[in-house]
């Protein structure tokens, strides 16, 4: 069985993590939820379900948080997915992963038009085996879900698969699917976190990926797997 690699995409392939802070930050503000940028950057990487508890209390939740979902879904397309751009060397880091003979998953918790967008933007339709949206999952990360769900898709055995991410919810979620994770700095979170949530490799960016991909080849190989327990929101 081949082995796989399960990307996550924002902040990992694409430079988008400091469009969507602003995009959560000024939706939030829209409703009247004051929170500085940092304290909203740093839970990027997860879905609004995981994302909104966080700063709307509980029992203002139900009535508004699919309204706050819906603006900032909206405002970011107008007005921040243009400005999304493409880290450098993905496309080429797919070649290599594909000539290699191993297959390849997008594991975003976004939503379908925008991972087939960044596909687009990235040039790699044709090398991505299969893809995981937002309305393929009931939780989004830290619940390992989007993974699960790549790796059912692709028959994959999880002791040959490796995730790739940048935030500390990534890796949560991998340790929870039973996967190993390897972490990326270009996303912009601290790599302290991203080792302390159980990366057990650190690189800088998918051209600092591509420059090691014989190193990740022989470790996506080696058939190890990290145990794993149901996350439990």
């Amino acid at each position: 069985m081949a082995a796989a690699f399960l990307f996550d995409v924002d902040g990992t392939l694409i430079d988008s993590v400091d469009l969507h802070a602003k995009a959560w930050q000024e939706a939030l503000a829209h409703f009247g939820f004051s929170v500085p940028y940092n304290d909203v950057r740093a839970q990027i990487g997860k879905g609004g379900d995981q994302l909104l508890p966080v700063f709307v209390p509980a029992d203002e939740l139900d009535g508004i948080g699919a309204r706050i979902e819906k603006y900032r879904g909206d405002l970011f397309k107008r007005s921040y997915l243009p400005q999304v751009k493409p880290f450098p060397r993905v496309r080429d880091l797919f070649l290599r992963i594909r000539r290699a003979g191993q297959r390849i998953a997008l594991a975003s918790s976004a939503n379908s038009s925008e991972v087939d967008h960044y596909k687009n933007l990235l040039n790699v339709d044709g090398l991505v085996d299969v893809q995981t949206s937002s309305s393929d999952v009931d939780c989004s990360k830290p619940c390992p879900d989007v993974f699960e769900v790549a790796l059912q898709r692709l028959g994959a055995d999880p002791a040959r698969a490796i995730v790739i991410g940048d935030t500390p919810y990534d890796a949560i979620a991998a340790r929870h699917a039973g996967l190993r994770a390897i972490g990326v700095l270009c996303g912009g979170f601290p790599e302290k976190d991203l080792r302390d949530e159980g990366c057990v490799k650190i690189y800088r960016d998918p051209a600092d990926l591509l420059g090691h991909h014989a190193e990740l080849q022989a470790f996506v190989t080696r058939g190890l797997q990290t145990p794993g327990s149901r996350y439990e929101p």
